[in-house]
């Protein structure tokens, strides 16, 4: 009767062999087939949809399994059938199974591609998501946020998946616990590949997170095991764990900025990870909050995160905290973990007048901290007569911080069959992380039938192609590394960069552009610019400006040995929801530009987005410039790594005014402002903001130029800026 049902509902559903004990599988190739064959769905059953791609499907997937007989949805081929468009998935019911789909090619229509429920009140238990792929499924704004796989109910598993190229707002994967629903979930989160999520110049862009703050004191007993994080750059929460009793075991974090943070929750365990950052700006291990927290038997290698992102943190935390705020570290025990090559060990971080509690009666045992070339790693923020420590062996430093609990001596560190580095010296075996560690690989996780991203082209590829004097530049748009002869080269409308362009001049600047449309270059998704050798000028608001229209993809820009002169706008031109990954600036001269050269401030409010993750500028000159850089982060979360600027090297001369800054930064995290000189200009003016920034303006020159001025918003202790060797 059911098998009649199916045929007489759809032409395109077609019955294969049957499954044992009566279980019908249905191959479906539409949407009305999928919703007919699922309207009475019986444990056992199987879903199967057909090899191809289905635009702007909304699948519910809904029933009553077993767990000798759970119901599933598969692809015919695994990885071979496509949701584009605005697609999404929904399980609903018990002892569900997804497999074999691709997301990609669009976006969820609502705020989750994969949800583990139907509503409110329908959630999924007793189910699995396992070789599913979602590729680059951005909302069109990077500031809409949406999560992409969102697990409610409990006893759920998301397995041997493969997320990749989130890049606008939102956790990648996060479970959920809805206030007032504090009962244990018990998922399992393992064997799956992260890959590279670059940074999103806001709050909202962690991996994995687990709770939120409203429902922290209580237990969530998730385990993420197994996996690989390749390159997750989204914030300073690799994984933010705001829920108690959860293990973070046996993963690889790869060159991924930002740490395991225990926000909020107690008694979590973070055990048998491996940190490798290759040197790596911002890549961080653990970060410490809260009550019984156990950190042991990690690896920690080539971390070069500070702060909050050091390769151990341990917070200071606030007296009778808010839920949302900073609990105090208390019975912390930090364990026989490797910190090898890494810049940082933090303790009592984020030291203030609000965060006033330090930690307590907590442990610091039998760690091995090796290969920092004499600088001591260890930095003091606060107090730390509640950490013992006892059984902690480091290589000699030159000043010490430490005066208890740690042996310092020589250590000759090998590398082992498993990849990672130990002491040579058997007599240190129990110190620091185990010998029979395995790193997860990139292999063993996600799935077989799909590529892992490599490394990022940072230059174009391919042979340089030769643009004489005089002609057309239509060319440049279409991507790669241009050689423009010596001369001049007119531009009436914008060239669009939307993929990696070089393009450079003959020596000596000899090579001259003169645009006369709205700007020069218009960087869309996609594009990176890098220019050399170069004479702009115009009469456009901006030689470089970025889309008018929101953009995912991150952009970079780079200016070497250029010239700008006689420009009634600015140089470079932010626009709201674009991200830069970095613009720099070198050996290069700007004369006569009415507007900004860096123009970072698109981006308003205290939502705490952001425009530019690095900027750099060195060995330039600025000469009648209205402003050297605005650059602006507003709110006051501690979320971001940026933005960062640096400036050295440079002159200025008869730029901004007494009244008018030569140089604008308001919320930047980092600030070194090192050798220049100015005259007859402006002051530098530095608003902190967020966070605990960091500001040294040191060894300027300021002739005929007030003395920099550093406003701080909200803190109340001593001044944080470094000014030092500046003289008038």
């Amino acid at each position: 009767m059911r098998q009649a049902f199916f045929i007489a509902a759809s032409a395109a559903l077609l019955l294969l062999p049957a499954s044992p004990a009566g279980a019908e599988r249905i191959l479906v190739r539409d949407p009305a087939a999928y919703r007919a064959a699922t309207r009475a769905l019986s444990p056992g059953d199987e879903i199967v949809l057909a090899n191809g791609t289905w635009r702007d499907f909304q699948i519910l997937f809904e029933g009553q399994g077993t767990a000798g007989r759970p119901i599933t949805l598969s692809a015919e081929t695994p990885g071979q059938v496509i949701l584009s468009g605005q697609s999404n998935l929904r399980l609903s019911g018990t002892h569900l199974v997804v497999s074999g789909l691709v997301f990609r090619d669009g976006h969820s229509p609502t705020e989750e591609v994969i949800a583990f429920r139907r509503d409110s009140r329908r959630t999924a238990s007793n189910s699995r998501v396992t070789e599913v792929v979602i590729d680059h499924f951005n909302q069109p704004d990077r500031r809409r946020e949406d999560r992409w796989v969102s697990i409610y109910g409990q006893d759920n598993r998301v397995d041997h998946s493969h997320f990749v190229g989130k890049g606008n707002a939102g956790v990648t994967l996060a479970v959920i616990r809805p206030e007032g629903q504090p009962q244990p979930n018990r998922h399992r989160i393992d064997h799956n590949y992260f890959g590279p999520r670059p940074p999103l110049g806001s709050n909202g862009g962690e991996t994995i997170r687990i709770g939120t703050s409203e429902e922290s004191l209580s237990d969530s007993a998730t385990i993420v095991e197994n996996n690989y994080f390749d390159r997750c750059d989204g914030e300073v929460e690799i994984v933010s764990v705001k829920s108690g009793a959860n293990i973070i075991r046996g993963n690889t974090f790869f060159e991924s900025q930002g740490a395991v943070v225990l926000r909020h929750g107690n008694g979590n365990l973070v055990e048998r990870n491996v940190f490798l950052g290759n040197g790596k700006a911002n890549t961080g291990g653990v970060r410490i909050i809260n009550r019984d927290q156990t950190v042991r038997l990690n690896h920690m290698e080539g971390l070069a995160g500070t702060g909050f992102a050091s390769a151990v943190t341990v917070m200071n935390g606030v007296p009778n905290s808010a839920i949302n705020r900073y609990h105090q570290v208390a019975n912390a025990r930090i364990e026989r973990n490797s910190v090898i090559e890494s810049r940082r060990i933090t303790l009592a971080a984020g030291a203030d007048a609000e965060r006033s509690a330090p930690p307590i009666d907590s442990y610091f045992e039998r760690n091995l901290i090796a290969g920092t070339e004499r600088t001591d790693p260890f930095r003091i923020d606060g107090d730390i007569a509640g950490i013992a420590f006892t059984g902690n062996v480091q290589g000699e430093v030159a000043e010490p911080r430490l005066d208890r609990g740690v042996e310092r001596r020589p250590i000759e560190m090998v590398r082992a069959p498993n990849g990672l580095l130990y002491p040579a010296d058997p007599a240190l075996a129990e110190v620091g992380a185990p010998r029979d560690l395995s790193p997860t690989t990139r292999e063993e996780t996600g799935v077989s039938w799909y590529l892992k991203p490599g490394p990022m082209a940072e230059t174009p590829a391919g042979a340089a192609v030769d643009i004489p004097a005089g002609s057309a530049l239509d060319a440049v748009g279409e991507g790669g590394t241009f050689r423009l002869a010596a001369g001049d080269y007119r531009v009436s409308t914008p060239i669009v960069i939307d993929r990696p362009v070089h393009l450079s001049g003959a020596g000596d600047r000899q090579t001259r552009i003169a645009f006369s449309g709205d700007s020069l270059f218009r960087i869309e998704e996609g594009g990176r610019l890098s220019l050399s050798g170069l004479a702009i000028t115009g009469t456009g608001a901006a030689a470089i400006r970025t889309s008018a229209q929101p953009m995912i993809a991150n952009y970079a820009i780079e200016l070497s040995d250029i010239a700008v002169s006689n420009l009634p706008g600015d140089v470079i031109a932010t626009t709201a929801a674009t991200f830069a990954d970095d613009i720099r600036i070198r050996a290069s001269r700007f004369e006569n530009v009415r507007g900004t050269v860096i123009a970072a401030h698109s981006e308003t409010g205290g939502a705490g987005l952001y425009n530019a993750e690095e900027i750099e500028i060195d060995r330039s000159d600025f000469r009648r410039v209205g402003r050297i850089a605005d650059v602006f982060r507003g709110g006051r979360d501690e979320s971001t790594f940026g933005p960062r600027f640096t400036m050295a090297n440079s002159t200025v001369e008869g730029s901004g005014a007494p009244d008018a800054p030569a140089l604008l930064l308001s919320g930047v995290q980092r600030t070194e402002i090192d050798d220049n000189r100015f005259r007859g200009s402006g002051p530098i003016s530095v608003t902190h903001s967020v966070g605990s920034p960091d500001t040294r303006i040191a060894n300027n020159v300021f002739e005929d130029t007030p003395l920099p001025q550093v406003t701080e918003l909200y803190w109340q202790g001593p001044a944080r800026a470094v000014l030092t060797g500046n003289s008038q």
